[in-house]
């Protein structure tokens, strides 16, 4: 049994350019790397929502320690890939749309900031390799808050 910081996993040819990969969890997930296929994401497209999911996470966690409002959060994720081979990425950038009721700019800007200087490990791990942006935007809920 893998200890937390051991984590394993499995990926299996599943035919044409589609794969499948086991999490030692027990969760699958399906990659493709035809992009023009429409089966499944790519590999870089996952890395990228990685990225995404992580930081998300610590957002939404982190505003919501700090007793925020938040009834939706998203992130936007654009990765710039170099020309040539490996097409590695060059840049990420994570734009976070966070909605809710009197929300805070200063509680989502710590939030972000928390997450990508020390909790997203995604992040802080692809900031080694290349440059990862982060920005923010705050919406107001249209849904009435429960009472």
């Amino acid at each position: 049994m893998a200890g937390q910081n051991q984590l394993h996993a499995t990926v299996s040819w599943a035919g044409d350019s589609s794969f499948i990969g086991r999490s030692g969890s027990g969760h699958a997930v399906v990659f493709d790397s035809n992009m023009d296929s429409g089966v499944a994401p790519t590999p870089m497209e996952t890395l990228l929502m990685a990225a995404g999911a992580c930081s998300s996470v610590d957002v939404v966690s982190i505003l919501q320690k700090a007793k925020q409002q938040v009834t939706a959060c998203r992130v936007v994720l654009s990765g710039e890939r170099v020309d040539t081979v490996p097409r590695v990425f060059s840049k990420i950038h994570l734009h976070f749309e966070v909605t809710g009721f009197d929300v805070s700019e200063k509680h989502v800007e710590r939030a972000v900031n928390l997450s990508a200087e020390k909790y997203c490990s995604v992040s802080i791990m692809l900031q080694q390799a290349m440059t990862v942006t982060h920005s923010f935007s705050v919406h107001t809920s249209e849904v009435a808050p429960a009472s």
